[in-house]
C-alpha cells in the first residue's frame, strides 16, 4: 500500500523540476520581449500576445488536467508536459513569424498546464492528505528561486549565446532532466476511490453543488483576480524596471531578488503555521500585493528615494507573491472540499485563462511612451483589493459552516 506520510526527498525531485519549468518557460518570457520586437519587427502589444495566449491554453487545459490527476494519472501527464515543453521551446528558437510566435506559446501554455504548481499541488494533496499544506510549502522553496536562477542564468545565456540558442538550451532541460524526473519520481500515484472505472467519465458525485456555493465561488474570485495580477507583473518586469530608470545591473537584478524573497515568504509562512492562526495569516498575506503595487506606483513620484522605493517594491512583492501561491494552493482544500481538489481547481480553468491571458495583454495595451505602466497599475492595484476582499468573504462563510470543509492548519 502506497505511504501517506509526508516525503522530504519526494518533494524535492518534484521541486528541482517545478524550478526549471517555472525558470525556462514563465519568468522567460519577459527577457524575451524586446529581442522579439526587435528581430521580428513587432509592437510590445503583439508580443504580449504570445504570453497571453500561452496563458489562455495554460487555463482552458486546467480541467482536464485535473480530471486527469485525480485519476491517478499525474505521472504520464506531467512527463507529456515536459516532453512538450522542449519541444515548443526547440521551435521556439527557430521561430521568425508572428503565426509561428503564437503556436509555441499556445503550445508552452499546454506544457505549463501540466508541469507547473496546479498540478503539483493537487498531486501533493493527494498523496499526503494528512500533511499537504507542509509538503507544498516544502515543495515551493526550491520553485520560489526559478527567478533567481534563470533570470540571471538565461540573460548570460543570450549575451553569449544569442536568445536563439539560449532558447535551445532551455529546451533541452526539459528533456533531459524534467521528463526523467517526472517519469521516475511519480511512480505509485494514488487514485482517489471517488474515481472508479464506473465513475471515471460521469459525473462526479457531491461536486455540482460544491460548484455551486458561495465559498468556491468566491475563493475563484480571489483566485482569478490575484493570478492575473501576479501574471502581468513578471511579463513586463524588466521593461517595467527600466521604464523607472533603474540601471541594467538592478533591471536584472531585482527580479533575480523577487525570487529570494519568494523563499524567504515561505519560510516565514512556515513559521507562522506553527505559531499564528492559519485563517488569519491567510487574510494579511494578500495584502501584500496591493501594497506593493502602491510603491510602485509612487515611486516615480520619490525621484532621490526611486531606486530604494522599487527595491522595496520587489521585495513587498517577493513576500507576498512566495505566500500567496501556498494561499492560493491551498483555498479550495481548506475552504471548500479535499476531496475535489484537482477538479475544483481545474473548473475555474476558464475564468482564470481568460482573466490571465487579459492581463499581459491589457497592460502591454495600456502601456504608452507618455505614461509608461501607470495606467495598467491603477487596475492591477483596484483588482487585487476585489481579490483580498473575496478571500476574506470566502474564509467567513466556510468557517461558519460546521462541516469538513473547513479543516485545521494541516488537515
Amino acid at each position: 500500500m502506497l505511504s501517506t506520510r509526508f516525503n522530504a526527498s519526494f518533494v524535492l525531485r518534484l521541486s528541482l523540476a517545478q524550478l526549471i519549468s517555472w525558470g525556462s518557460v514563465f519568468y522567460l518570457f519577459s527577457l524575451l520581449i524586446e529581442p522579439l520586437e526587435r528581430d521580428l519587427g513587432l509592437s510590445r502589444a503583439q508580443v504580449s500576445l504570445a504570453f497571453s495566449l500561452g496563458l489562455l491554453a495554460e487555463g482552458l487545459m486546467a480541467y482536464p488536467v485535473g480530471r486527469w490527476i485525480d485519476r491517478g494519472h499525474e505521472r504520464t501527464v506531467m512527463t507529456v508536459g515536459s516532453l512538450l515543453a522542449g519541444l515548443c521551446l526547440a521551435l521556439h528558437s527557430r521561430v521568425t513569424s508572428l503565426a509561428g510566435l503564437y503556436a509555441v506559446w499556445l503550445g508552452l501554455g499546454a506544457a505549463m498546464a501540466a508541469v507547473l504548481y496546479s498540478p503539483a499541488f493537487a498531486l501533493l494533496t493527494r498523496r499526503f492528505p494528512h500533511d499537504f499544506r507542509r509538503a507544498i510549502i516544502t515543495l515551493t522553496f526550491l520553485g520560489g528561486l526559478a527567478s533567481t536562477v534563470f533570470i540571471p542564468f538565461t540573460a548570460w545565456l543570450m549575451q553569449v549565446f544569442g536568445w536563439r540558442d539560449a532558447v535551445l538550451g532551455l529546451a533541452l532541460l526539459h528533456v533531459l532532466l524534467c521528463a526523467p524526473l517526472h517519469w521516475l519520481g511519480l511512480r505509485g500515484a494514488p487514485v482517489s476511490a471517488r474515481f472508479t472505472a464506473h465513475q471515471a467519465d460521469g459525473p462526479v458525485p457531491g461536486l455540482l453543488p460544491l460548484l455551486r456555493s458561495a465559498p468556491f465561488l468566491l475563493v475563484g474570485v480571489f483566485m482569478v483576480v490575484m493570478m492575473s495580477v501576479t501574471v502581468a507583473i513578471p511579463a513586463h518586469m524588466v521593461s517595467l524596471l527600466r521604464e523607472n530608470g533603474l540601471p541594467e545591473f538592478w533591471v536584472i537584478a531585482l527580479p533575480a531578488a523577487i525570487g529570494l524573497a519568494q523563499v524567504l515568504g515561505r519560510l516565514l509562512l512556515f513559521f507562522f503555521e506553527h505559531h499564528a492562526d492559519l485563517h488569519q495569516v491567510n487574510r494579511l498575506v494578500p495584502l501584500l500585493i496591493p501594497l506593493a503595487l502602491l510603491l510602485l506606483l509612487l515611486a516615480p513620484f520619490l525621484a532621490p528615494w526611486q531606486v530604494v522605493v522599487v527595491g522595496l517594491f520587489a521585495l513587498l512583492y517577493g513576500l507576498g507573491n512566495g505566500m500567496l501561491t501556498i494561499v492560493k494552493g491551498t483555498a479550495i482544500a481548506q475552504y471548500v472540499s479535499r476531496d475535489h481538489v484537482a477538479t475544483l481547481n481545474g473548473a475555474l480553468g476558464v475564468p482564470m485563462a481568460l482573466a490571465r491571458a487579459a492581463a499581459p495583454l491589457l497592460l502591454g495595451l495600456m502601456w504608452s511612451p507618455q505614461a509608461g505602466y501607470s495606467h495598467g497599475l491603477w487596475l492591477l492595484l483596484g483588482l487585487s483589493g476585489m481579490g483580498v476582499g473575496a478571500l476574506m468573504l470566502a474564509q467567513r462563510l466556510s468557517l461558519r459552516r460546521s462541516s469538513p470543509v473547513s479543516p485545521g492548519l494541516s488537515g
